[in-house]
């Protein structure tokens, strides 16, 4: 195996892992305040093993053209870096385990930039994820037989099913008035399976990564058509 191979392997593997830690950090009421801290670090640890595994793109951030897309992907990126940085360190303020021995104080600020924060992160990365969707499309596609584009439509069919129901979820689960900062507390049924709940936001999240992969596909196009003009 190559050593790009092997890299492009780990890249994968952290994404992934952030992935799932993104979800079940959402739901922190339900897996417990210790082990929403330490997913928290082990989320700060992939975030920079992340950054560190995609530096030659963080490098070229300030060469080449700036095109829409480009801008979009650079302000989306800038973006989630503010909010995962200051989720950190609102998270290390009200640690009530791992960090608590710090007492930095400023709890009532720090909960209020956490929820905050922890939920642009969620529609941050999925957008993040959606501008790179087309990537891993690629590497699906080359698993799927040629002669059978039905298939194609059909995950084209499944996607859409699902940002449809996570446009219900997104309002079901009160989330713009997390976004917006409008509630400070949230409502968590202790009585709901974690599941459903894991499930909903699977839903928001297969939104957001729609909307980020289409919205990156119309830049490039916007881009495209530019060029053919020019020639």
């Amino acid at each position: 195996m190559s050593k790009a191979r092997k890299i492009q392997i780990i890249r994968i593997t952290v994404d992934a892992a952030m992935t799932v830690l993104l979800l079940l950090l959402m739901g922190y009421s339900k897996i417990g305040e210790c082990a929403h801290e330490w997913l928290g670090i082990g989320m700060t640890v992939l975030f920079v093993l992340h950054h560190i595994l995609n530096r030659k793109w963080i490098k070229s951030v300030c060469k080449g053209k700036c095109t829409l897309y480009r801008l979009f992907q650079t302000v989306t990126a800038c973006l989630i870096l503010l909010t995962m940085l200051c989720s950190a360190v609102s998270g290390a303020i009200l640690s009530r385990y791992i960090f608590a021995s710090l007492n930095l104080g400023g709890a009532y600020l720090a909960r209020t930039v956490h929820m905050l924060c922890g939920y642009w992160d969620f529609v941050l990365l999925s957008l993040h994820l959606g501008i790179h969707w087309a990537m891993i499309i690629g590497m699906l596609s080359r698993k799927i037989p040629k002669n059978k584009p039905i298939l194609k439509w059909i995950a084209r069919g499944f996607s859409i099913l699902i940002a449809g129901y996570g446009v219900y979820a997104f309002i079901f689960r009160k989330l713009p008035e997390y976004l917006s900062g409008v509630t400070q507390f949230i409502f968590f049924d202790e009585d709901e399976p974690i599941a459903l709940f894991l499930l909903d936001y699977i839903a928001v999240m297969g939104l957001f990564v729609f909307v980020g992969h289409y919205f990156a596909l119309l830049l490039k196009q916007i881009h495209k058509s530019k060029g053919t003009v020019q020639k």
